[in-house]
Parts: structure tokens; C-alpha cells; sequence
């Protein structure tokens, strides 16, 4: 199943926010996801998961990169020949 993991940079107090708009996002969307903010280099780590990776590219694109207050993101797609090894 493609998967993306997906790092955010926010504006500083922000993540609360982000990461309210993200749940009510990704609650219309047919995907599984998790989202928690983190310490380090990032402030939010997204995981979303679908049988659609078209899909997944969509919804980080259009969608949670436009989010207010999102200054930067990462994403990682997983490999997904390498998944079950």
C-alpha cells in the first residue's frame, strides 16, 4: 500500500493549529493517516496511507502544503517493493 511520510515546518505556535486543519483534511479524504507534533528539526510528522498513490501526491500538494502557516515540508514516499522485506 503506498505510503508517505510527510515533515512540516511551521510558523512558530502554530502546530496546534496545523495540525487541527490537517484532521479535517484528510476526514474527507479516503486515506489512513497519523499526525503528531514533534521536537527537533521538524514540528509535524504526517503518515498518510492509500491504495492510490496519485492520491497521496494530490493531497500533499494541493492540500496540506497550502495550509496556512506551513512554511516548509519534506516528503518521503515509501518503497514499496522494500516494504515487506
Amino acid at each position: 500500500m503506498p505510503t508517505t511520510y510527510v515533515l512540516l515546518n511551521s510558523d512558530l505556535g502554530s502546530d496546534e493549529s496545523i495540525i487541527n486543519d490537517v484532521k479535517q483534511i484528510l476526514a474527507e479524504e479516503d486515506v489512513t493517516y497519523e499526525v503528531q507534533g514533534v521536537y527537533g528539526v521538524y514540528d509535524i510528522v504526517l503518515k498518510l496511507s492509500s491504495d492510490d498513490a496519485e492520491r497521496l501526491r494530490g493531497i500533499i500538494t494541493n492540500k496540506v502544503r497550502k495550509i496556512s502557516k506551513v512554511q516548509s515540508t519534506l516528503t518521503m514516499m515509501v518503497i514499496e517493493e522494500q516494504e515487506n522485506l
